[in-house]
């Protein structure tokens, strides 16, 4: 496995509360560091560079972190608040890994190819499980693990979270006998005939006369 990783610069930061907005028009990211007994620091990265890396690279991925040009340290971003309307960060949260302590971590789960139920048998794909948990070492955290849509050829079929291709070096947390997908089948619309009453023939009443003479 490569051990290439994206860095980031920091800065050291002193302001807090209500006036990191002065960073933000600054062009700054706030963000924090923590992990492993170490005292929080409060730091600012460049807030462009920081949003271009979190599209770039997957939500497990080691970032190689400098603070004021010191060694830099490895860090995984632990959480980002973004502003509501634009989605653009308005704080970081990074957390510092030892590289031979294991991580537990969410995983996301990809589908790919097509399920021959959904395609020919009109069925309806059902993801019952999106992520799962995991346990590995800092560098050995996958991004995403794949499976295939392709084994779901009848309604029958189910794939379970024991299917899914886990790393050797990755030990997984999630039951195993949790459902990943499977295909429902399509509802069958019961037509519904109305009954219709038969028309009663009933014959008109005959008018009453008057009695002639």
């Amino acid at each position: 496995m490569s051990t290439a990783r994206p860095t980031l610069a920091a800065a050291d930061r002193s302001v807090t509360g209500k006036a990191v907005s002065r960073i933000r028009r600054e062009g700054r990211l706030p963000a924090v560091v923590f992990g492993h007994g170490l005292a929080s620091t409060n730091i600012s990265v460049d807030a462009h560079e920081f949003d271009l890396l979190r599209r770039r690279i997957g939500s497990n991925a080691l970032i190689d972190l400098s603070i004021d040009g010191t060694k830099a340290r490895p860090v995984l971003v632990h959480g980002v608040q973004v502003h509501r309307v634009t989605q653009r960060p308005l704080h970081a949260d990074l957390f510092l890994v030892r590289m031979t302590e294991e991580l537990t971590v969410d995983v996301q789960l990809v589908p790919t190819g097509e399920s021959e139920a959904v395609k020919t048998g009109g069925g309806t794909l059902l993801h019952q499980v999106e992520h799962v948990r995991i346990r590995a070492l800092p560098d050995h955290l996958p991004q995403s693990i794949s499976y295939d849509l392709s084994v779901l050829a009848t309604f029958d079929d189910v794939i379970h979270v024991r299917d899914l291709a886990i790393p050797a070096d990755v030990t997984l947390m999630t039951d195993p006998d949790e459902i990943v997908a499977k295909v429902a089948a399509p509802r069958v619309e019961e037509a519904v005939v109305a009954a219709e009453a038969p028309a009663a023939a009933a014959e008109p009443a005959p008018a009453e006369g008057n009695a002639g003479a």
